[in-house]
């Protein structure tokens, strides 16, 4: 994408992420949320219809005979995911199952338009293998060509297979003949009906916005109708601040049956971007800190870094998956310093998207982050078992 029309799509993102969410007043504004509004029954209809056939069988879904975990929410972006893929993909590891990430890779930099035609035209692409983003040894490709969240899992599990493409029955397929795999797990696949069979489905719940602004894309941020919760079979509630239970609540009463596990992102460590160096959480203590981010939510991480004795004094905020250029990271340098801050903070996700700078006036550090469970420890033992002995 050109660094013009990659621009004018942030902006337009922008524009109407906050008209969604009511930030933007005025005539227009309210036209737009009109129209949305209108959109989203169409939307609701698509949806339904979708459903419809594959549950009559007209749409056939597949089973490739391993185990699959659908790990997804029934929002747009900011519930956290990444970090409870890994946490899923590391415990079954640890027991003995042979893991496969497929992922679709969103905002992945695409194969050439020449090589994608030649493929349609000869009717190649169910031939045309997935990315490896990882062998289970070696990273392959970049966060460019990866996309963000794969290329984050791959540096973060060393010996889990990490696959890109949008057809994930191809993709499953692929980790199964080549690498033997007995476990796949679908990131952000909520949604994909296409691969059933020995299935689970894990739905994350954003504690602080559970299900967005209530409305259907594009008038809002759900997938789904919030009903389509009954379909999970385990429920992740992510960023929990302990005080859920109107949350359980409203979970109970939409899916009674699904276990509720609650987790925070954990912090570990801080890393320099482009060292490696690594510093103790206790390094944010009492220092002037500024915060870079191009994420759904930046809000909870800002929020973080408050919490671990930083003091905040400059933010800078980018369209969620922005691909930072050299400038930018220096603009936001310059203006930190002017704040006095002492060090620079982005987040991991971030952090893979970050250019090389030829100078460095101020040290840039990633938060790394886990997930420690806070409630439903033994229901999440449950469901690894389940999984590790069905």
């Amino acid at each position: 994408m050109s660094e013009p029309l990659r621009r004018w799509t942030e902006t337009a993102e922008t524009f109407f992420l906050e008209v969604i969410f009511g930030q933007r007043r005025g005539r227009l504004a309210s036209v737009v949320r009109g129209l949305l509004h209108g959109m989203s029954h169409g939307y609701r209809l698509a949806i339904e219809a979708r459903r419809l056939l594959y549950d009559t069988r007209i749409i056939r879904d597949t089973t490739l005979g391993v185990q699959v975990i659908a790990i997804g929410n029934l929002t747009v972006g900011g519930t956290g995911k990444t970090p409870v893929v890994e946490k899923f993909a590391r415990e079954l590891r640890d027991r003995g199952r042979n893991v496969a990430i497929l992922s679709r890779g969103y905002r992945s930099k695409p194969p050439p338009l020449s090589s994608r035609f030649i493929d349609r035209l000869l009717l190649r692409r169910e031939q045309t293998p997935p990315r490896i983003v990882s062998d289970g040894r070696s990273l392959l490709l970049d966060s460019e060509s990866a996309g963000d969240e794969p290329f984050m899992l791959a540096s973060n599990l060393k010996d889990v297979i990490v696959l890109v493409d949008k057809d994930r029955v191809k993709a499953g397929r692929y980790a199964i003949e080549k690498f033997g795999c007995d476990t796949l797990l679908l990131d952000d696949g909520f949604q994909y009906w296409k691969l059933r069979g020995r299935r689970q489905d894990v739905v994350l719940i954003d504690c602080q916005q559970p299900f967005g602004n209530q409305h259907l894309l594009p008038r809002g941020t759900l997938r789904e109708p919030i009903s389509q919760l009954a379909r999970a079979g385990v429920i992740f509630i992510t960023k929990s601040d302990g005080k859920t239970q109107a949350l359980r609540e409203r979970i109970a009463a939409l899916n009674p049956r699904a276990p509720v596990i609650e987790c925070v992102h954990h912090p570990l460590y801080f890393e320099d971007v482009f060292t490696g160096e690594q510093k103790d959480i206790s390094f944010m203590a009492g220092r002037r800190v500024a915060a870079l981010t191009g994420i759904a939510q930046p809000e909870s991480f800002e929020e973080g870094l408050k919490r671990l004795g930083g003091e905040l004094v400059y933010t800078k905020r980018f369209a969620d998956h922005h691909r930072f250029t050299q400038q930018e990271i220096l603009n936001a340098i310059n203006r930190s310093k002017k704040r006095m801050a002492q060090v620079l903070f982005t987040t991991q996700k971030d952090a893979v998207r970050f250019p090389k700078l030829d100078r460095r006036d101020l040290p840039i550090y990633f938060m790394r982050v886990e997930i420690k469970i806070m409630a439903g420890a033994n229901d999440f033992r449950d469901c690894v078992d389940k999984i590790c002995f069905r």
